[in-house]
């Protein structure tokens, strides 16, 4: 819906701003990459965007490069010939981007610091509590590849 539409277009062209960056891309080829990306974005978060719960589903919606290609942009790159090699090259080789209702952050490097991207704050009034979503994605992914049992591993990480 238009709920996430601020957030998806928001981490698109963060994404489509890095491979710019890193030249040798045409503007053509980028804005194709960009919405490629927003509608794979949208596709994959489709049931998985709890506005409510901002936290809930933080690492599903969590797009990684970390010595393996996020599946995501590896797509949006396939649709304009960029291969995975080429990507590698043009983008940071550690980079988390976390895509949440009302607020898209990220972080280039396993220890470097987290930027927002985009904050919003949450209607009804509610103060976001960002950095504890940003933890729990950050923890579970320390742990090691996210387990399909989430939930779980998330309980024991903060209990």
């Amino acid at each position: 819906g238009p709920a996430m539409r601020t957030e998806i277009s928001t981490a698109a062209a963060f994404v489509t701003r890095l491979l710019r960056a890193a030249g040798g891309i045409g503007e053509e080829q980028l804005r194709c990459f960009r919405e490629c990306l927003q509608e794979a974005l949208r596709e994959h978060y489709k049931h998985h965007w709890f506005p409510s719960v901002p936290s809930k589903g933080s690492g599903y919606r969590c797009i990684r490069i970390n010595h393996q290609m996020d599946p995501l942009i590896g797509k949006a790159a396939e649709m304009i010939g960029l291969s995975h090699e080429r990507l590698f090259q043009l983008l940071p080789s550690e980079l988390t981007l976390w895509v949440d209702p009302f607020e898209v952050s990220y972080r280039i490097g396993e220890d470097g610091s987290i930027c927002v991207l985009y904050e919003s704050p949450q209607p009804g009034g509610k103060a976001a509590k960002p950095l504890e979503s940003r933890s729990s994605c950050k923890e579970e992914w320390s742990i090691g590849r996210a387990s399909p049992s989430k939930n779980y591993s998330m309980m024991t990480v903060s209990g």
